[in-house]
Order: structure tokens, then C-alpha cells, then sequence
């Protein structure tokens, strides 16, 4: 078993940026894509950004412009820059990974705990 830890979320004004990151905690092979999701309460998880392990991105619409997903695959981390955050945006944010334990292990996915992203109007 491996965890995920977030790190980043905070209260912000509107207009301003935030980068969360995430990052394995305990040693693993390697990891395939990465994700952030988010999920305000009452409503379905949301797939907010997804990276390859090539760099390939992809955004759901309502960031797309404002929110960049990055990883870094030495430090097994994924980062999501936050611009021009709004208050909708106000949630929790959730990191996924498709994680290899070891190098004869099958992809699992693995989720953390979530950080709370704040924005006031």
C-alpha cells in the first residue's frame, strides 16, 4: 500500500493562484498518469486535469486557461498551478495516481486524502 499526500490548499481571493503538489509517501516503482479531481459536497468527483507519464495533459473545461498540470517523474510528484482561481472553484481537491509498487507489480490506483481549496469573492 502506498499513500498519496497533497499539499497547498489554503484560503485565497478571487483572482489569486495556489499550486497544490502531491507526491507518494514510502517507496514505489513508478507511476503512469496522475490526476486531479475535486468534489464539492452534495455533488459527483469531478476530473479536473490528467498528465501522462510523457507530459500529455488534458483539462476539463472550466479550467482550461486558468489551471496547468505538471509532474516531475524524478520526484514522483504532480503539481496543479492554480491562476485566476474563482470562487466555484472552492472545493476539495483530491490527487490520483495509477502507481506500480514494484517492477512486478500491476498498476493500481491509489487516491490522498484531499486538500481544501478556499477561494473568497
Amino acid at each position: 500500500q502506498v499513500q498519496l499526500v497533497e499539499s497547498g490548499g489554503r484560503l485565497v481571493q478571487a483572482g489569486g493562484s495556489l499550486r497544490l503538489s502531491c507526491a507518494p509517501a514510502g517507496s514505489i516503482f513508478s507511476i503512469n498518469y496522475m490526476r486531479w479531481y475535486r468534489q464539492a459536497p452534495g455533488k459527483q468527483r469531478e476530473l479536473v486535469a490528467d498528465i501522462s507519464r510523457d507530459g500529455i495533459t488534458s483539462y476539463t473545461d472550466s479550467v482550461k486557461g486558468r489551471f496547468t498540470i505538471s509532474r516531475d517523474n524524478a520526484k514522483n510528484t504532480v503539481y496543479l498551478q492554480m491562476n485566476s482561481l474563482k470562487p466555484e472553484d472552492t472545493t476539495v481537491y483530491y490527487c490520483n495516481a495509477d502507481v506500480k509498487l514494484r517492477a512486478t507489480s500491476s498498476l493500481f490506483m491509489y487516491w490522498g486524502q484531499g486538500t481544501q481549496v478556499t477561494v473568497s469573492s
